[in-house]
C-alpha cells in the first residue's frame, strides 16, 4: 500500500462494538502498516479523540477514524457530531448495514468522508484507507498559500482561514476548496472535482460532490463568503467573487 511519505505509522481509531470483527479489522490493518486503537462504544471513542486532539502532535492524533453506526452509549451518527466539534479533523469512514442513499447523504452532511457498507472486503475497506490517508502522505512542500478574496488556504499545513479566522473543514470539504482556489477561472464538473479529491475515478455519485459543496456553503455563510461558490447549471462548480 501507498505509506511512502509517512515518516511514523498512521493512527487510526476503530469504533466497532463487535469485538470479533474489531479484531480483524485492527489486525488486518496492522498487518498492512497502520497502528490502529480500538473502541467499543461512542462514548470510549469521544474520550480517546478529544484526549488526542488536546494533546495535539505530541500523542500522535488520529489520522483517520473508521466509525460503525450502531454503537451502545453514543449512537454513531451523534458521535459523527460530537467528534467535528471537538475539533477533531480526520477523515472518518462510517461502516453500516445501512444501504440507502438517504443514510448516506446524511452521514456526508454530518462530515464523514467515505461509507462502506457491512458486510465489507477487508481489501476494500484497506483501498477507502488508502485513498483517504494518500494525500495526507504526501504533502508538496513548494506548494504556496492560496489566496481568494479574503480566503486563504495553507496546502501543506492544511489550514483555512477567512478574514484571518481560522474555519474548520472535512478533508474532502478542504480538497474541494483547493482544488477550486487553484484554478479560480476554471469551471469544474462535479466528476472532475470528485477525481481531484479522491484521486481515483469518479466511482460514486455526482451528488456527493454536491452534498458537500453544500456543507461548505453553510461553514461559509456567516462569514458572507458563501457566495465565492457558484453553481454553473448543468457543470457543476467555480469561484467567483
Amino acid at each position: 500500500m501507498g505509506l511512502h511519505g509517512w515518516n511514523r505509522l498512521p493512527r487510526v481509531l476503530v469504533v466497532e462494538d463487535d469485538a470479533a470483527l474489531s479484531d480483524v479489522v485492527c489486525t488486518f490493518l496492522s498487518g498492512e502498516g497502520y497502528d490502529c486503537v480500538p473502541a467499543f462504544s461512542g462514548t470510549e471513542a469521544l474520550l480517546l479523540a478529544e484526549r488526542a486532539a488536546e494533546k495535539g502532535e505530541k500523542n500522535r492524533p488520529f489520522d483517520l477514524v473508521i466509525l460503525d453506526l450502531m454503537l451502545p452509549g453514543l449512537p454513531g451518527e451523534e458521535l459523527m457530531g460530537r467528534l467535528r466539534a471537538a475539533g477533531v479533523a480526520a477523515p472518518v469512514i462510517v461502516t453500516s448495514a445501512k444501504s440507502a442513499v438517504t443514510d448516506r447523504v446524511g452521514l456526508l452532511r454530518l462530515g464523514a468522508s467515505d461509507y462502506l457498507v457491512k458486510p465489507f472486503d477487508l481489501d476494500e475497506l484497506l483501498a477507502r484507507v488508502e485513498v483517504q490517508l494518500r494525500d495526507g502522505a504526501r504533502p508538496d512542500p513548494s506548494a504556496g498559500t492560496l489566496r481568494f478574496g479574503s480566503w486563504e488556504l495553507d496546502p501543506v499545513a492544511r489550514t483555512f482561514a477567512v478574514g484571518g479566522e481560522p474555519l474548520r473543514l472535512t478533508r474532502t470539504e478542504f480538497d474541494i476548496l483547493a482544488a477550486l482556489m487553484r484554478d479560480p477561472n476554471r469551471v469544474f464538473t462535479k466528476q472532475a472535482l470528485f477525481e481531484l479529491v479522491r484521486n481515483e475515478e469518479a466511482l460514486t455519485e455526482e451528488r456527493t460532490i454536491a452534498t458537500h459543496v453544500s456543507n461548505l456553503r453553510v461553514k461559509l455563510r456567516a462569514s458572507g463568503t458563501d457566495s465565492y461558490i457558484q453553481t454553473v447549471w448543468g457543470i457543476g462548480f467555480k469561484l467567483q467573487m
